[in-house]
């Protein structure tokens, strides 16, 4: 698998001039577009787009610096319709204008170029069984939040805060299923997982009933699910065990991701700091034409 991605990066540095199709990245790296990027961005620490852009404008800070064309010829070359838009691009990333840098000699941001290579660690082990599951309801209140990385989630502990103990009761009677009880959904996510991106979050339950018309519904269609155990501090543990599904339990199984909602159900301990945990999220296996 790592030698298929790093292939897909030679072919970034390849046509960094050009436009970079997503997709045929995924094609270099064998597997579906939703994986790679979801892949990608687990082992890089930031969005396959984000990576592209960062490259793109660090080799265009050199030609920039180096004086041999002109900005304008240096915008085109690289991609960007306008001066302006180059500008603005090149500021984001290096902090200053091409103009600004080319007449002061400043310093500039560099993203070195990534490649990827495995780390055996396997200290301990990783509880998870793979289920299949027929189509099901989650049923509950559901919010648009911003996904947060690291730490606590302000949007969503305000959204549930916010939902009434009443209406807590009524849903989770409503659970006849694995995963048993109140769960946290996260659907609809933009494929960068990019930090300050937004997300549908249900809190609700896993269920066949029928949805009340005050409450909010997502429809899972049939599918095979990865179903890890997990059990720390509170969030941290939770928000590693998804890198750690990403950058270890993937590239050593005949599984990739596939669309659909992340399930996780919780238990916390009486001061929240710790958490028993059950992680679904949604898989296919590889074929040997994939």
């Amino acid at each position: 698998m790592l030698e298929h991605l790093n292939k897909a990066l030679d072919h970034i540095e390849a046509h960094i001039c050009q436009r970079i199709d997503a997709a045929e990245l995924a094609r270099i790296a064998m597997t579906s577009e939703y994986h790679f990027r979801r892949m990608f961005s687990a082992l890089a620490g930031m969005s396959l787009s984000e990576y592209i852009r960062r490259r793109r404008l660090t080799v265009a800070g050199a030609e920039v610096l180096a004086g041999d064309r002109t900005l304008l010829d240096i915008a085109v070359r690289y991609g960007y319709g306008s001066g302006e838009a180059f500008a603005r691009a090149f500021r984001a990333v290096h902090g200053v204008g091409p103009g600004e840098a080319r007449r002061e000699g400043s310093t500039l941001h560099s993203q070195p170029r990534m490649s990827f290579r495995l780390i055996v660690e396997g200290s301990s082990s990783m509880r998870y069984r793979v289920v299949e599951k027929e189509r099901f309801h989650v049923v509950g209140k559901k919010a648009r939040v911003p996904l947060v990385h690291q730490g606590p989630n302000p949007a969503i502990a305000e959204f549930i805060r916010n939902i009434p103990p009443e209406t807590i009761r009524r849903i989770t009677a409503l659970s006849d299923q694995h995963p048993k009880g109140i769960v946290a959904v996260c659907d609809d996510l933009d494929p960068s997982r990019a930090e300050g991106t937004e997300l549908d979050y249900y809190h609700g339950v896993v269920t066949h009933s029928d949805t009340p018309p005050d409450l909010d519904a997502l429809i899972v269609p049939p599918g095979t699910w990865a179903v890890f155990e997990n059990t720390g501090p509170f969030p941290e543990a939770l928000q590693s065990l998804w890198r750690d599904i990403f950058t270890q339990w993937f590239p050593s199984t005949p599984y990739r991701s596939r669309p659909g909602p992340e399930i996780l159900r919780t238990h916390l301990s009486q001061d929240t700091t710790q958490a028993e945990a059950e992680l679904w999220i949604p898989v296919e296996r590889v074929t040997i034409t994939d």
